[in-house]
């Protein structure tokens, strides 16, 4: 290369390394946060700061769960999971969720506590700058986890980031708590904190229901479905679809389906012709594994074990209804 020649663009991340930096950038900020708001309780007391400081503590907890689950989902196959290690990202986000419905139940008691015997919130300047720092590195934070999201499906990175638009929401409560506290409505920072528990429990179970679609194996929405079928039957002489499953399975997806062809086509090329169907489907879910079998036309009927009587019902490409 010349001296003149400009180097080459370097390469934008791949997911992969998005998803991995997005779990480590959580991690840290939690660590941040989790110190400043625990030095802001001792000299203020606030409740308000107590419940984000519980939820701060509880994203701590979560973002070092989500830092093992996203390296451990992503180790290739081995003899013991032949379907490789994405549940461990669903796995997480169930520990995450009954974290936060644990830190509700807790952040709950005090408030209705304090509501009983209200004090005097101290160091208010204090508390209003730390949560204002916070709400700075979580939208920070939370913007990155969108960047890695769009290029990823990760379940552990999303139930994590629900961890932060919780937090982002609970300090900004926070904050008005606090102020108000200190401008005389003393309860008003038992009842922001009441408040914030509550968004807790509704954030937890939108993760716990994301968990629970990977842990049994939830489909893809009918939109994806679509997509998958006009990708395979783009080459003419696929002439149906049928026994279409696809599943989710943490940053991965899966995908078998049964295609008919003609019977007078060669083995080799009817594997051409399979092979071309799950390149086009790499190039719009490049996180997927895909089986694909080949069947002659007329003669597919349902086999294939258990559930291939129960399969979704097949789609006749064929001519005059093929596009």
């Amino acid at each position: 290369m010349s001296p003149s020649t400009p180097p080459p663009p370097a390469a934008p991340p791949s997911s992969g390394n998005l998803v991995l930096l997005a779990s480590s950038l959580s991690v840290v900020v939690a660590c941040v946060m989790v110190v400043m708001k625990g030095i802001t309780l001792y000299f203020s007391g606030s409740q308000s700061i107590l419940a984000s400081l519980a939820d701060s503590g509880l994203d701590l907890l979560a973002s070092l769960i989500t830092f093992a689950a996203v390296r451990y989902a992503k180790a290739p196959p081995d003899k013991e999971h032949p379907f490789g290690h994405g549940k461990a990202e669903a796995f997480s986000a169930l520990v995450q969720a009954g974290l936060v419905f644990a830190s509700a139940a807790l952040i709950m008691q005090s408030c209705v506590e304090h509501l009983k015997n209200p004090e005097p919130v101290t160091q208010s300047s204090l508390a209003i700058g730390v949560l204002i720092v916070s709400i700075i590195l979580t939208i920070g934070l939370v913007f990155f986890q969108n960047l890695a999201l769009k290029s990823s499906q990760s379940v552990a990175i999303s139930a994590d980031r629900m961890h932060y638009v919780t937090d982002l929401v609970s300090n900004s409560i926070a904050l008005i708590g606090v102020v108000a506290a200190a401008l005389g409505f003393v309860q008003m920072d038992a009842i922001a904190g009441f408040v914030m528990a509550a968004w807790f429990v509704w954030g937890a179970l939108k993760v716990l229901r994301e968990a629970a679609d990977h842990l049994m194996d939830r489909g893809l929405e009918d939109g994806d479905v679509a997509r998958i079928i006009d990708l395979i039957a783009q080459d003419p002489q696929v002439l149906g679809v049928h026994q279409l499953r696809t599943r989710l399975m943490g940053p991965y997806i899966l995908i078998q389906a049964h295609v008919e062809m003609s019977p007078t086509l060669s083995l080799d090329a009817a594997h051409k012709i399979i092979i071309g169907a799950e390149k086009r489907l790499l190039d719009v879910f490049p996180n997927a594994d895909i089986l694909i079998h080949a069947d002659p036309q007329g003669l597919a009927e349902p086999h294939g074990g258990v559930f291939g009587e129960e399969a979704p019902t097949g789609f006749d490409l064929s001519a005059p209804n093929k596009a």
